[in-house]
């Protein structure tokens, strides 16, 4: 979505958001709130504040409910994001077995920093806490992928796959 000052559902998701709100018992439906912030980052690709606003409007809360909890979870993008968003454990564990040489090739790989996108917007690099694959690090994942045991040899061919 271009025009980041209005944000409706799209008829579809709205039957959706609406079938995901009335699961919860009146007086309980901010319960709904996490789903229906992945369906506006779902249409849009991120969660932007009208997109927020929006979802408050249909809660019924005040919109800085909705802030803290899609600030809080780092499942939710509030600026606009690549095509894929690879999510990389900077944790201990990960460290230990050299995330963070790995995590440095990806970088100059793909030319970016953490929480920056390539000019052709197919990747945002996003730091995370940990990805709960302490035994297999170093560890990325990209939306419900991980990809495990990381050298450089494989991040070129991960990125080699999703650039396709």
């Amino acid at each position: 979505m271009t025009d980041t000052q209005t944000f409706v559902f799209t008829p579809e998701r709205l039957a959706k958001a609406q079938a995901i709100i009335a699961q919860y018992p009146e007086g309980k439906q901010k319960s709904a709130l996490l789903p229906l912030l992945h369906l506006v980052q779902e249409q849009e690709g991120w969660t932007s504040e009208a997109g927020m606003d929006y979802v408050a409007d249909l809660l019924h809360i005040l919109p800085v409910e909705v802030y803290e909890v899609a600030s809080f979870y780092t499942m939710y993008h509030l600026e606009p994001v690549g095509k894929h968003v690879i999510e990389y454990c900077r944790t201990g564990p990960c460290c230990l077995m050299g995330g963070e040489d790995v995590y440095g090739y990806l970088k100059q790989k793909l030319g970016i920093n953490t929480g920056e996108t390539t000019p052709d917007g197919k990747f945002t690099l996003k730091e995370v806490e940990c990805l709960a694959a302490c035994g297999w690090g170093p560890v990325f994942q990209v939306r419900e992928k991980y990809y495990m045991h990381l050298t450089n040899d494989k991040v070129d061919e991960i990125i080699e796959e999703l650039s396709k």
